[in-house]
C-alpha cells in the first residue's frame, strides 16, 4: 500500500491545525490516500486539546510576556507545548484498515514511531496509553480524532526542547502531570545535535516497517489547499475557537 508524505516544515501554528482537518476531510471524501504529515510550528506555541479548558491549563500571563501562541486543535487530550524543535506528525488514516480499539491503534502507531528510535540508535517503549518514553522519560504524546471512516493520530517528537519555558506557561502542577525530569529529547539522549531531516527520515522508515507501506513525498491537492485557507480564516485563526473555553 502507498502512502503520502506531506512535509509542511516549519509553519505559523495556526495553519499547521487547519491543516491536519483538512486532510482529514478530503480522505473522508476519498479525494487522498492515507497519509503522514510532518511539520514544526515556527514559534513556541500551546496547543490546546478540545475539551481544556484555557484558564485551567495555560498561564496566560507567561505565554503573553513570553510570546507563546495559542492555537486549539480539533482533537481531544492534554494541551501541550510545541517549539520549532519538535516535529510534530499526524497519521491520518482509513479506519477499515485499523482496530476497532483506539488504544490498540494508540500502540500501532506509536510502535512506528519506536522503530524510527530505533533508526536514531535510541531504545524507546510505548507507555499506554498514548506515550513513547526512553528510560522512564517521556519523549512523545499522541492525541485522536475519530470519524466515521478516518482516525487521524497526531503527537510530538521531541528533537530538544526548552523544558523550562513549557512547565512556566503549562499549568502542570494543578493537573498533576508530568514534571520537568520525566521528559527528555532526542538530543539529550544521543548527546548531540539532531537535524530535523535525519529525524522525519527515520520515522518514515519507521512507519513504513510497522505497517508494511510504502510513503512517498506527495502534495496537498487544491482541495485541501483551500479548505486550510477557509478553516484558519473561520476557525483556526479566531478566538472564539481558540478560548471557546
Amino acid at each position: 500500500m502507498l502512502w503520502r508524505l506531506i512535509d509542511t516544515d516549519l509553519a505559523e501554528p495556526v495553519y499547521t491545525a487547519a491543516c491536519d482537518e483538512a486532510i482529514v476531510k478530503a480522505m473522508e471524501k476519498d479525494l487522498v490516500p492515507n497519509t503522514l504529515h510532518f511539520y514544526r510550528r515556527d514559534r513556541p506555541t500551546v496547543s490546546l486539546g478540545y475539551f481544556e479548558k484555557v484558564g485551567d491549563t495555560v498561564n496566560l500571563d507567561v505565554a503573553r510576556r513570553r510570546g507563546v501562541q495559542l492555537v486549539r486543535r480539533f482533537s481531544g487530550g492534554s494541551s501541550i507545548y510545541t517549539d520549532p524543535d519538535q516535529i510534530i506528525y499526524a497519521a491520518v488514516m482509513r479506519r477499515e484498515l485499523l482496530p476497532d480499539d483506539p488504544n490498540k491503534i494508540y500502540e500501532i502507531i506509536c510502535s512506528a514511531l519506536i522503530k524510527g528510535l530505533n533508526r536514531l540508535g535510541l531504545v524507546g517503549e510505548f507507555k499506554p496509553i498514548n506515550d513513547v518514553q526512553i528510560g522512564g522519560r517521556k519523549i512523545s504524546g499522541s492525541a485522536q480524532k475519530m470519524e466515521r471512516n478516518v482516525v487521524l493520530q497526531h503527537g510530538t517528537i521531541i528533537m530538544d526542547c526548552d523544558f523550562d519555558l513549557m512547565f512556566d506557561v503549562l499549568m502542570t502542577e494543578e493537573k498533576n502531570v508530568r514534571k520537568k525530569d520525566e521528559m527528555t529529547s532526542i538530543s539529550r539522549e544521543l548527546g548531540r545535535k539532531v537535524t530535523p531531516e535525519e529525524v522525519k527520515e527515520a520515522m518514515v522508515r519507521g512507519f513504513e516497517e510497522t505497517l508494511g507501506v510504502s510513503i512517498r513525498r506527495g502534495a496537498l491537492i487544491h482541495f485541501e489547499e483551500e479548505l486550510i485557507q477557509k478553516l484558519m480564516d473561520a476557525k483556526y485563526g479566531t478566538d472564539g475557537y481558540t478560548l471557546l473555553r
